[in-house]
């Protein structure tokens, strides 16, 4: 097993890197660049080693699903992904059902031990850039969402808890601006909608735990996309966000493909994964059972829609 961390990400904290040292049987690594961990994780598959644990956050589980994306041609040929939820938001450990409050030698353990499922991922390809490609495992978002994230300071964050999302939509609002924005669903003929936010996801939350796509399947081989439209009520639906589903809202445009293009006026910066990355046309492409992942007792790959 190999355990990948970096310690000046600031996640991980170093009693529990040092409690994870005793461990027999693990091979840990401090990554202190984000190309030494794709790095580690590419080069794994070479070594012999059949698990690989992103300990930390979800920017390091970007880092190192996209390190094993090089390790080999197919799942079976890649060492499988292991996540050690050493962060604060922890969202990609919070779809797979692994245990976020135990010690990080229990979590550890349960990895071992833990059934592995071949989980879809998002490409994300650049316009104009077909050399700068990246894998996400999680959430690719943009528009709304990042002037939320701008305001949801560490003082709201405590003083709001789970209404946070809320109150910082609210705050965000003045400065909102309306997208422009054209989709290309599964290669058809583009589409027009004026939008605040697009999410394009293959699990379920985003932003340390808000249901941003609460219907997600990583096993099905298709994106979940929903697009806020511009004349929606934003206090209203981050309302709805924290209440679990907001899918079928009037507001809302919810699709299922398994490619999407998108171009907007003015550019909308997406982050992929949490990762500010782009905000130039983008298309979006599955990648079905691309990783072989573990996931805890309780995951589940459907979940149930509300009548």
């Amino acid at each position: 097993m190999l355990v990948l961390y970096n310690s000046n990400a600031g996640s991980a904290a170093e009693a529990d890197i040092e409690a994870l040292r005793s461990v027999p049987g693990v091979d840990l690594v401090d990554c202190e660049d984000p190309d030494d961990t794709i790095d580690a994780a590419a080069e794994a598959a070479h070594s012999g080693i059949d698990l690989v644990v992103a300990a930390g956050g979800d920017g390091t589980v970007h880092l190192v699903a996209n390190g094993l994306m090089r390790a080999g041609p197919t799942a079976d040929t890649r060492p499988a992904l292991g996540v050690l939820p050493l962060g604060t938001g922890n969202d990609l450990a919070r779809t797979l059902a692994l245990p976020l409050k135990v010690s990080p030698i229990e979590a550890l353990d349960a990895l071992r031990h833990a059934e592995r499922r071949c989980l879809d991922l998002i490409r994300v390809s650049h316009d104009g850039d077909d050399d700068h490609t990246d894998y996400a495992i999680n959430v690719c978002a943009g528009g709304f969402s990042g002037a939320v994230d701008e305001v949801l300071t560490s003082e709201l964050k405590a003083t709001w808890g789970p209404l946070a999302y809320l109150v910082g939509a609210v705050k965000a609002m003045p400065d909102l601006d309306a997208y422009d924005t054209q989709f290309a669903w599964d290669g058809g003929p583009a589409e027009r909608i004026a939008a605040y936010n697009v999410v394009v996801a293959n699990a379920r939350t985003a932003g340390g735990g808000k249901p941003v796509a609460p219907r997600a399947n990583p096993e099905d081989g298709l994106l979940d996309v929903v697009v806020v439209r511009a004349q929606a009520d934003i206090a209203r639906l981050a309302a709805r966000v924290l209440a679990g589903d907001y899918l079928d809202d009037e507001d809302i445009v919810f699709n299922r493909v398994s490619e999407l293009y998108v171009e907007s006026t003015p550019g909308m910066w997406f982050n992929v994964d949490g990762e500010l990355r782009t905000n130039v046309p983008v298309t979006f492409k599955a990648v079905p059972q691309a990783l072989r992942v573990c996931v805890g007792p309780k995951y589940v790959r459907d979940v149930e829609v509300p009548s």
